[in-house]
């Protein structure tokens, strides 16, 4: 495309050079660049893209966006612009033909739920007949596509990237992850999204490396419904008016506790021998009863959620049943495997917030014993350690503690961490360092009724270990074991 083209809804400054130049790609790493390739240097927390701008014009940049004056000796269009960030994302809807514009697309935010709420979203509108695609910490999902993702929301490139893929390949629904962060570093401005969502928000992103303050936090999350047709809302939610300030389209709200145009009512947990989940029935603009097969209260939220969603986009919300009686989201409340002894159940929380309402909800389900296997991240804060041993201690009867991706600490020393909080509530624990030991010997030593929970690794297929990620996949292991101890299903 020709620079002038992409820079056409852009306020820049040319300092150098040509804007009747081809260019052939948008980098903004520098070891990624190829002939004739435009590079931006985005600043970051912990590196500045104009200190490899040599590297990039190395390797063949023919143009460098940039938001510092900068001494560039070579032949080459230099541009000037306030922000990188955000000129990365208006300079690749452009490259990508604004693939967002053909697309409706539903961000979903929150600090807990996004994941689950949009899996329920796609499913759902699936089975309605429409081609829905996701974007989402769990991967970019489309058909029968799925590609990794290193975060909740990618940079601004690979967002319309993979929204131009998934028009091209047939899709006209997308549900986006949309998080905190991803607005503050402006990965998804230049979208106009057709559906907003709140899932609720807790004070758990405040601190080093995300949010300064409550107030930056929830400055990010508005952004979202600023810039939406519609509005679907938890009205449960904390801080609800702040989080949709100035927001003047029309909002659908969801509540189990408060008046709403959507609420739950007659709610009942149901841990039978073939289903763990809940029932519920809907009053308001739905009236309906819904099972779903992920449990606890926070899903029966994220299930009115995605009926919500489904009932603002005029879509018929009785289709969605057979969806959410069959959920299953990777790591979140996954049932990995039911016997008629005991049930496992593997979840990602790893948040003070998550993990509370973890415990709580299994707890709700009265199962004769709770185990809880779970370990703490390294080089992380040690209170963080310190709360998940007082709160899953607190509510288990039985903790084993063990790795999770220990990163470049050792295991001894974090959990020396997680038994400062163990030991505030008198918690009964033991410690096995190898989590696959610890796996096994949970299952081997389950007792009629027992529930176990899986804590911690969720989707994830690895343990982060002196830098290297080596492969381990807590579903692969629990299959190993069943057939080691011929349990049935």
């Amino acid at each position: 495309m020709k620079l002038n083209d992409l820079l056409k809804n852009i306020s820049f400054t040319l300092l150098k050079g040509n804007l009747d130049t081809e260019i052939n790609d948008i980098k903004y790493d520098s070891r990624k660049v190829t002939k004739n390739d435009m590079y931006i240097a985005l600043v970051g927390y912990n590196n500045d893209g104009h200190d490899y701008i040599k590297d990039a014009i190395k390797n063949g940049a023919n143009t460098i966006v940039v938001s510092k004056i900068v001494d560039i000796k070579e032949d080459i269009n230099i541009i000037k612009v306030d922000d990188t960030r955000i000129t990365l994302a208006y300079l690749s809807k452009a490259y990508f033909s604004n693939p967002d514009e053909e697309l409706t697309i539903i961000g979903v935010t929150g600090t807990t739920g996004k994941t689950t709420t949009t899996h329920m979203i796609k499913d759902i509108l699936n089975n309605i007949g429409m081609n829905c695609g996701l974007i989402g910490s769990i991967g970019i999902k489309y058909r029968d596509v799925v590609i990794h993702t290193d975060n909740t929301t990618p940079e601004s490139y690979e967002v319309f990237k993979y929204l131009k893929e998934m028009k091209d390949n047939g899709i006209t629904h997308v549900t986006m992850e949309c998080s905190s962060q991803a607005f503050k570093l402006n990965r998804l401005a230049g979208i106009i999204f057709d559906i907003g969502v709140l899932t609720n928000l807790t004070t758990d992103h405040i601190g080093p490396g995300e949010h300064e303050s409550w107030d930056e936090y929830v400055s990010c999350k508005n952004k979202l419904f600023l810039n939406s047709k519609k509005v679907v809302s938890n009205n449960d939610s904390m801080h609800l008016d702040k989080v949709l300030r100035n927001v003047e389209v029309p909002v659908i709200t969801y509540s189990i506790n408060n008046k709403a145009d959507i609420k739950a009512e007659s709610i009942e947990l149901i841990n039978e021998e073939d289903f763990f989940g809940s029932e519920f029935n809907t009053i308001g603009l739905i009236e309906d009863t819904f099972k779903t097969s992920i449990p606890g209260e926070f899903n029966i939220y994220n299930s009115l959620c995605a009926i919500a969603v489904a009932k603002a986009l005029g879509l018929d919300t009785s289709k969605a049943k057979e969806v959410l009686i069959n959920v299953k989201v990777r790591g979140r409340m996954e049932i990995a495997l039911i016997t008629s002894k005991f049930k496992v159940l593997i979840d990602y929380a790893h948040t003070e917030d998550g993990m509370k309402e973890l415990v709580k909800t299994l707890r709700a389900y009265n199962p004769k014993r709770l185990i809880s296997v779970f370990g703490g991240g390294g080089n992380r804060p040690k209170e963080r350690r310190y709360n998940l041993g007082e709160i899953i201690g607190g509510s288990s009867d039985l903790c084993i503690i063990t790795e999770d991706n220990p990163r470049f600490e050792s295991i001894e020393s974090i959990n020396s961490d997680i038994k400062v909080g163990l030991g505030k509530v008198n918690a009964k624990y033991i410690e096995i360092e190898d989590r696959k030991d610890a796996i096994e010997y949970a299952l081997n030593n389950a007792e009629n009724g027992d529930l176990i929970l899986l804590v911690g690794k969720g989707h994830e297929e690895y343990q982060d270990v002196k830098g290297e990620k080596k492969y381990f996949s807590e579903l692969e292991v629990i299959k190993e074991i069943k057939n080691k101890m011929n349990l049935e299903e």
